[in-house]
């Protein structure tokens, strides 16, 4: 919730408890003091209008999701407003010298007094569950905020492991093509041997061959 708004809302409801209580005293004031007091009850709700349009601004400047309750909180203020109003109207217009309208009229004021408390208390409350609403949602967002980037980092060891196993593949196919390559080697290396084994052989039983042959030529001669 915006702190501007929150600032403007607390100087409202002092500025309207402080008016309250002044119209509720009017009644009791004559003469000069009850002049005075008309003065400052109109001054008084000159800087409540004030502060009113100033929280108007303020609520049609937020987010959809804040703007909705931050102007219906102020149509409240808004009515407690011309409550006031009302009430420094009577006031203004009561004439001291007609006993029995004063009376009437500080009657009058008194259930009204008693109504406006009864509506700022209720506009308390209801400020107050707005605050912790608006603690819940930050805290929302928070947990919101922690989830996301754990998610981030789950993806991010994935694609590691991913890269990993990948280069692993790649590692296991490198050995494949060397043990492919060492087996023709070792085909190619045993037939040169069964190659040259023939080779020594031929070339044995040829030696035996012409070693028989000079010793049966030496015998006949």
């Amino acid at each position: 919730m915006s702190e501007v708004f929150d600032g403007y809302e607390r100087q409202y409801c002092e500025l309207s408890s402080n008016l309250s209580k002044k119209c509720s005293s009017l009644a009791a004031a004559t003469g000069e003091q009850k002049k005075q007091r008309l003065v400052e009850l109109k001054a008084g709700l000159d800087e409540a209008e004030s502060l009113i349009r100033k929280m108007d601004l303020e609520a049609r400047s937020m987010q959809p999701t804040q703007k909705a309750a931050l102007l219906a909180k102020l149509r409240e203020y808004k009515s407690d407003l011309n409550n006031l109003k009302r009430e420094v109207k009577k006031s203004s217009t009561t004439n001291d010298h007609m006993v029995s309208r004063d009376e009437l009229l500080e009657s009058g004021l008194a259930e009204t007094a008693v109504i406006s408390a009864d509506q700022r208390e209720r506009l308390l409350t209801s400020t107050e569950r707005m605050n912790h609403s608006g603690q819940r949602i930050k805290e929302s967002k928070k947990v919101l905020l922690e989830t996301e980037e754990l998610g981030v980092s789950i993806l991010q060891d994935l694609h590691q492991q991913r890269q990993t196993l990948l280069h692993g593949t790649g590692t296991l196919h490198g050995v494949d093509d060397n043990i492919g390559r060492s087996k023709n080697i070792l085909k190619s290396m045993s037939r040169r041997m069964d190659r040259n084994k023939w080779i020594m052989g031929s070339l044995i039983a040829l030696l035996v061959i012409i070693i028989l042959a000079i010793a049966v030529v030496k015998l006949k001669h």
